[in-house]
């Protein structure tokens, strides 16, 4: 059997915490190797030892059957290795170009050639089908494309294989089908791909092996054929996981959310929310359904007070809370878990203690009389790193240093322990494995037995049709019906969605009971 890779008795240590225990992984040609394991469980670890960015206590890389020592990601570049990471590495306000050719820019008579490299980048991107725009601005084009961005950047190096850190992560589904197509043309080119993630459709789909990794051991690696989602999973997590999500009858009563006439524009004054209506009850989870881009963001960030509102009122249990400060909405018995973690959720370089503490910090038991007792910060977050699974060294350890669903735990850990009257989940489960997303789920359907309302928005059908008693259908900034799950189909949601059915009614909540 002809390996590229071979990383035999890999093992990483970050002072008395062994990350990669004695892992083995090897990958051959024109091959899609899908790398699974739960949140945590050192994927993306063993991954930058392979990429350069972390040297390995033990074990040893082979490349193409030769023994190497990868010092740096630049000798990694130098070998055909190129690894397209979950948190992009690009400068908003450079073009694709700038962004591809930065660190090894091509030039001329000591001038730096961006017309070659536009070229080039064209050429690429013609190749595999990516329809990048060489001269676009990264802050101008959606996650997805930036995405494909990254991807050009390992090929303009000449990277034969390539390592993806859970590259869905960020996606739509759309978007998740288009790069799943891109990933087959690599291998069609000769290239081989090693897949970080933890969903289980798309290494059914896509891979055709999968070594599975947990809690820092290699549990072994199987051919995709020969197996199925449940032995994936069980495999990953250690028991058996249930994907149907078990809950009994809601009970709703007041209104705790309430949204009238709401009108959000974005940053060039253009209208995102259009006279939006919406409730969400005590006892109830409404989840809204709707391709991204249709007003979701605006309209989350608008009812947390991130965002300006033009016109309507949000309320909260009858006061109106419409242009409030974030705290002030906060205060009013709101929780909310963001969408984008890094942006709204966490300080990357705060001490996980210190992010959990985030919305309390200025709250007894915590302080008094202004001053912050440091040991009641950590009291806290040891109690919600265990209730929540976040596998971390210590409060004491960065929030940078977590992977993704680590860190998205303990935001959802923050949020839920102080048991709002309205918990705002968006993504909630973006970035977690099977074990954590079932956890979650669980936890939400706790909150709303409690009686508290939920507010949940996702992109997954199957998520918002488990989890929600109501589902409101969001199409270009309006809410277009509201529909109860065990009533409709994931193919009904679809067309409202895309604004196709005819029954879709505009400009106003639909109520079912």
């Amino acid at each position: 059997m002809e390996y590229v890779i071979e990383m035999l008795n890999i093992r990483k240590e970050f002072g008395n915490f062994v990350a990669n225990d004695n892992i083995t992984l090897q990958l051959e040609k024109g091959e899609i190797h899908a790398l699974l394991g739960e949140n945590g469980a050192g994927k993306s670890t063993l991954m930058n030892v392979l990429f350069g960015l972390y040297q390995p206590e033990g074990g040893e890389i082979r490349v193409r059957g030769k023994k190497v020592d990868i010092t740096d990601p630049n000798v990694a570049n130098e070998l055909g290795i190129g690894m397209v990471h979950q948190h992009f590495m690009l400068v908003e306000n450079f073009s694709v170009t700038e962004n591809i050719i930065l660190g090894s820019e091509p030039t001329k008579i000591g001038v730096t050639n961006k017309k070659d490299a536009a070229k080039k980048v064209a050429d690429l991107s013609k190749k595999y089908g990516l329809n990048v725009d060489p001269y676009a601005i990264i802050e101008d084009i959606s996650v997805g494309m930036q995405q494909r961005v990254e991807i050009l950047k390992t090929l303009y190096r000449g990277a034969e294989i390539l390592i993806f850190d859970e590259p869905t992560a960020s996606l739509t589904p759309q978007e998740i089908t288009e790069l799943v197509q891109i990933m087959k043309r690599l291998i069609a080119e000769g290239k081989s791909i090693i897949l970080i993630t933890h969903k289980l459709k798309e290494i059914m789909d896509v891979s055709d092996r999968v070594t599975v990794i947990r809690k820092g051991q290699g549990i072994g690696t199987v051919i995709t054929a020969e197996t199925n989602p449940n032995e994936l999973a069980a495999l990953m997590v250690g028991r058996q996981v249930t994907f149907k999500t078990e809950k009994g009858p809601a009970h709703p009563t007041e209104e705790t959310l309430t949204v009238k006439d709401l009108v959000v524009e974005d940053y060039r004054g253009i209208a995102k929310v259009k006279n939006l209506n919406l409730s969400v009850r005590k006892g109830e989870i409404v989840g809204i359904a709707g391709i991204d881009g249709n007003g979701q963001s605006e309209l989350i960030e608008a009812i947390t007070g991130l965002r300006k509102v033009k016109s309507g009122h949000i309320l909260i249990h009858g006061k109106d809370v419409t242009g409030m400060k974030p705290r002030k909405v906060t205060e009013s018995g709101v929780g909310h878990i963001p969408q984008d973690r890094h942006k709204h959720g966490l300080v990357l370089d705060f001490p996980i203690g210190h992010n959990i503490a985030l919305q309390t910090y200025y709250m007894a038991p915590i302080s008094k009389s202004g001053i912050m007792d440091y040991n009641k910060i950590t009291e806290k977050a040891q109690q919600i790193i265990k209730d929540f699974d976040v596998r971390t060294q210590g409060p004491h350890e960065p929030a940078r240093a977590l992977s993704g669903g680590n860190q998205q735990k303990a935001i959802i850990g923050r949020e839920v322990d102080r048991n709002p009257d309205l918990l705002i989940a968006a993504l909630p489960t973006r970035g977690l494995d099977v074990g954590a997303i079932e956890f979650i789920h669980s936890r939400l359907i706790e909150q709303r037995d409690n009686g508290k309302a939920v507010l949940l928005i996702s992109f997954e059908l199957d998520e918002v049709m488990n989890v929600s008693d109501r589902i409101a259908v969001i199409h270009d900034g309006e809410i277009v019906d509201v529909v109860i799950p065990e009533e409709t189909t994931e193919q009904e949601l679809g067309l409202l969605m895309a604004g196709h059915a005819e029954k879709a009614k505009k400009g106003g909540e639909h109520r079912v009971e």
